[in-house]
């Protein structure tokens, strides 16, 4: 009986031992700016690739929808970028929907609340009045900036030159015009 009870305070000894340290460690990495610093890079990531996504889409079979996509672009962009989008005319024309195939965050300064992101898109152009649509591949470079909401806008967005010199992809019709990147 007496060795039954050493076992079981040894077990019990153990037992508070290990929740002890796991406590101290779960402390420690709240703490960590390490975890803030990944945290704010994951909404970096998030943020820029539904801003991509957008700014690569545009429903263009009637002037109401083209209006419709033209206010979305600048509800994902900011600064110079915005600007420019707010002097687009939206026209009935080709349509086109962009998805994000990969993206990463390449810099970030969480103090300075800006990052820059580089992302590959596929954008399926269709002509109006047709109902195939045209693939096309882009590289792209977003210059991001978070703003006094915490989410991050697309400040200036760049195509990425392949290794022969030429862009990715020509321009899409449905393309928001391009802005070189800026810090």
């Amino acid at each position: 009986m007496r060795r039954a009870n050493v076992l079981t305070g040894a077990g019990l000894a153990l037992a508070l031992g290990f929740c002890a340290t796991g406590a101290w460690t779960y402390a420690q990495a709240r703490g960590d700016d390490s975890l803030a610093y990944g945290q704010a890079r994951d909404a970096a990531l998030g943020d820029g690739r539904h801003a991509l996504a957008v700014l690569n889409t545009l429903d263009a079979s009637t002037q109401k929808r083209a209006e419709a996509g033209v206010r979305a672009w600048r509800t994902v962009a900011s600064g110079p970028l915005r600007d420019e989008l707010g002097s687009t005319r939206p026209q009935t024309g080709p349509s086109a929907r962009g998805a994000v195939t990969e993206a990463a965050v390449t810099a970030l300064d969480t103090r300075a609340g800006t990052a820059k992101l580089i992302a590959t898109v596929r954008v399926d152009v269709t002509p109006l009045g047709s109902t195939s649509a045209t693939p096309e591949r882009k590289r792209l470079e977003a210059v991001l900036a978070r703003d006094g909401d915490g989410q991050w806008r697309v400040r200036a967005l760049s195509a990425v030159p392949q290794g022969d010199g030429g862009t990715s992809a020509s321009p899409s019709p449905s393309s928001p015009p391009s802005k070189g990147a800026t810090s």
